[in-house]
């Protein structure tokens, strides 16, 4: 690689490195800890995982519909992030700058993209779809699971604004499909 497009790359990444310092810091107090631990945790899919359930059980005559679409684009996802997990194999925060603290263990190896933020998203489009009273709750859920990833020093800004544009086109299309 050249010295200009080390000198570019570095430049281009400074402000996100600053962000992630930064959000990493503000997460080292006790309270908003234990809340992003908490919705992180959640965002592993015990909280994807009982909207499934809870919809085909008391969904009413679209709750089976629903589940099996939020069961579908989960499959889509996952086999997606994990292929740009392997292609990208960006570190994550924490594993490249000392001075950024993983506040919980990852998941897996990489840091691009976040698989918790690009399934949240897709989720939530998706249930929201059909039930947009859920908009209220998982718009939130989806919002701290994107924080939690950074404030935890497990992921970029980037890696989870990729993700979110990612996780939102994966559950249009599908959207567009049925």
């Amino acid at each position: 690689m050249s010295s200009a497009s080390t000198r570019l790359r570095a430049w281009i990444a400074a402000p996100e490195l600053g962000i992630c310092h930064a959000m990493n810091r503000w997460g080292c107090s006790p309270a908003p800890l234990r809340v992003f631990r908490l919705v992180s945790r959640l965002g592993d899919g015990p909280a994807w995982y009982a909207l499934m359930c809870a919809l085909a059980l008391f969904g009413a005559e679209t709750g089976a519909t629903a589940a099996l679409h939020l069961a579908v684009i989960g499959v889509v996802c996952l086999a997606l992030y994990r292929s740009l997990k392997r292609w990208t194999r960006r570190p994550r925060p924490f594993a490249r700058h000392r001075s950024i603290r993983a506040h919980i263990a990852p998941l897996d190896e990489f840091s691009f993209p976040s698989g918790h933020t690009l399934h949240a998203t897709a989720f939530s489009i998706v249930a929201c779809s059909y039930y947009p009273l859920l908009t209220w709750i998982l718009a939130p859920l989806t919002l701290l699971i994107a924080l939690s990833r950074v404030v935890l020093g497990l992921h970029y800004p980037s890696d989870v604004m990729a993700a979110v544009a990612i996780g939102a086109s994966l559950a249009l299309l599908s959207l567009s499909w049925t």
